[in-house]
């Protein structure tokens, strides 16, 4: 199971998508999940519309990842059209582990005929991911209620996808059930998208 720190392993929510929280992911081992968005010609880590000058730049937080072996995957939210130039060409320059989601079904056509690694969506909203074919992996979401079961992760895994789990604490719930029902599950093709990736390494190991 790899886990992947939400906006990086913050201590305080003012530290989502910091500097600190991605030092202090990269250094325990972990991945992390952060959003990128486009300001001025570049490309911006935020979850928000970009505002300011100091906001930290992808080619920045591919810097800070270089300076960890122990540096896990970066799950990159998309959160703007038209960024599959330079997202590519970031990634190309520092080739750290990658997979992209979330953006719109046209603009993940883009990614995918450059074969940048690229996951599709399942939720109770999306029943029937998108790309499901041509996708290397799937986001799996639970917006309203703890319906993901290892049955449904085994479904994937024996399409050939990878997933990523996104844990029920990002929706401002109890991730116990959830994670009581995951526990099984284990490989390097299964991620856990965490706000408490130190409690999941405790709760997984290294399965």
């Amino acid at each position: 199971m790899q886990i992947l720190a939400h906006r990086g392993w913050w201590t305080d929510p003012a530290e989502k998508n910091s500097e600190a929280a991605f030092r202090r992911a990269f250094a325990a081992g972990f991945g992390i999940e952060t959003d990128v968005r486009d300001q001025n010609g570049e490309l911006k880590i935020s979850h928000d519309m970009p505002v300011g000058d100091n906001l930290m730049t992808l080619a920045r937080l591919l810097e800070i990842w270089a300076e960890y072996s122990s540096a896990g995957m970066i799950a990159l939210n998309i959160k703007a059209d038209g960024l599959q130039a330079g997202v590519i060409s970031a990634f190309a320059a520092q080739p750290a582990p990658v997979f992209c989601f979330d953006m719109a079904v046209p603009d993940a056509l883009g990614y995918l005929r450059q074969s940048f690694p690229t996951y599709t969506r399942h939720s109770e909203v999306e029943p029937v991911p998108a790309f499901y074919d041509q996708a290397e992996g799937v986001w799996v979401d639970a917006f309203f209620g703890d319906w993901i079961t290892a049955d449904v992760v085994e479904q994937h895994r024996a399409a050939g996808k990878k997933v990523a789990l996104v844990s029920p604490e990002l929706h401002r719930r109890d991730p116990a059930p959830a994670w009581a029902a995951w526990r099984d599950l284990s490989g390097a093709d299964i991620s856990i998208c965490t706000d408490f990736p130190d409690r999941a390494q405790a709760f997984w190991g290294s399965r």
